[in-house]
């Protein structure tokens, strides 16, 4: 791949049901403890298992308005806050037309819309709040972030389902490599966790209603979860110049689509196939240089099984395999980018942590998922997949630093 393509990360935030830190995240997904438990706001539904963020509090949310917000931009604001800090980047400094806001996700606002629709149906019209639509449409955890931390560059929000949070990465880096940007702020948020919605992929069969075992032989379904994840993307002359330390590189990306089924994946595997390998492509590398994959493993019983027979045709040295969903359950849109950043921590660690829940694979799957306990295994490369309803599948290529 081109030199003038590729990103340095140089900034990481994560919220999630492990907790509103990095520390705290990883920590849960490097011990593979599960963070599901029973939700009472699901009582009565076919599944009330979800895995929901703590409570949340940051300087970045005490600001006018910070609690009119859904949770959605509530989730992602801190989330990016905590990677600028790490950046070493002061909005206060910067030319914020220089800077990119590409954030990923699926529902939006899904909390402030149940509770306005409740309060229609309740009350009538004068109950519901002005402020449903700026907590609603899903652009507005995009423009939130722009708005508090003074980007004036682009600011997108990408919607791929499951794989919005990874084709954010990939917008992001676009936007790096040809030069509307020195700085890109990715973030993928979900705050989904509503009777409705789950209701929705309960009648799907999606849901376990015992706990997320990606790969394994038992595995029924994910738990739903909320969660926020964020990475500051960087031209490498621009964070060089500013004697920036770079975590992790962004060094391949690809994107295709099934054309298959609205929610079912291909049963062949062939847009994630694809995506792969050309991604690979994309960062000038083989098969043979991926060191370890974070997997999309959502523990259904379709996906993990296509995602396997993909891994195994195109890996087939068997890397070390793992699944943060037995962990942090599944965080929808915002999966892509909790998951990128967990892969930077892995790379910069020699890490693979387990798959929480995990006790044996499924038959014929033959690919090497680590359960149990952490790996040491150092990485140069590794890849980290998103697949998503509607076809959708995004990989990227992550390198150490």
């Amino acid at each position: 791949m081109s030199r003038r393509r590729e990103a340095v990360v140089t900034g990481l935030g994560l919220v999630t049901a492990a907790g509103c830190d990095r520390d705290g995240t990883w920590s849960a997904v490097r011990a593979g403890r599960s963070t599901a438990s029973p939700d009472p706001a699901l009582e009565g539904l076919p599944v009330a298992l979800s895995c929901r963020v703590p409570e949340l509090d940051h300087p970045v949310l005490r600001r006018r308005g910070g609690a009119r917000l859904d949770p959605v931009a509530r989730f992602g604001l801190a989330s990016v806050a905590q990677a600028l800090d790490q950046a070493g980047l002061d909005p206060r400094d910067w030319d914020g037309s220089r800077v990119a806001v590409v954030t990923g996700g699926g529902f939006g606002g899904a909390r402030t819309q149940e509770t306005a629709q409740a309060r229609l149906a309740e009350h009538g019209p004068e109950f519901v709040s002005p402020y449903f639509l700026t907590g609603y449409l899903t652009n507005m955890m995009c423009a939130n972030i722009a708005l508090h931390f003074g980007v004036t560059g682009p600011a997108l929000f990408t919607s791929t389902a499951c794989a919005s949070g990874t084709t954010a990465l990939g917008l992001a880096r676009d936007l790096l490599a040809t030069g509307q940007c020195d700085i890109a702020i990715v973030c993928g948020s979900e705050a989904g966790v509503t009777r409705l919605n789950v209701t929705g992929f309960a009648q799907l069969g999606a849901l376990s209603d015992t706990g997320s075992r990606p790969f394994d032989g038992t595995r029924d379904g994910f738990v739903i979860a909320e969660g926020a994840g964020a990475l500051v993307l960087e031209r490498p002359g621009h964070a060089a110049a500013r004697a920036a330390r770079p975590l992790a590189r962004l060094i391949g990306y690809a994107a295709t689509t099934d054309a298959h089924h609205l929610v079912a994946p291909h049963p062949e595997g062939r847009g994630a196939e694809q995506a792969v390998r050309a991604a690979l492509v994309d960062a000038d590398l083989g098969p043979g240089d991926v060191g370890h994959v974070n997997a999309h493993g959502t523990s259904t019983r379709q996906n993990d099984d296509i995602e396997a027979a993909v891994l195994r045709r195109v890996l087939p040295h068997r890397p070390p395999v793992t699944s943060a969903k037995g962990t942090l359950g599944h965080t929808l849109g915002a999966a892509g980018v909790i998951e990128a950043a967990l892969t930077v921590l892995a790379l910069a660690e020699g890490t693979v942590p387990p798959t929480a829940g995990l006790r044996a694979t499924g038959t014929c799957m033959d690919i090497d998922v680590v359960g149990g306990t952490a790996r040491n295994h150092p990485s140069s490369v590794a890849i980290s997949n998103s697949f998503g309803f509607g076809g959708h599948n995004a990989v990227a290529v992550l390198a150490r630093a």
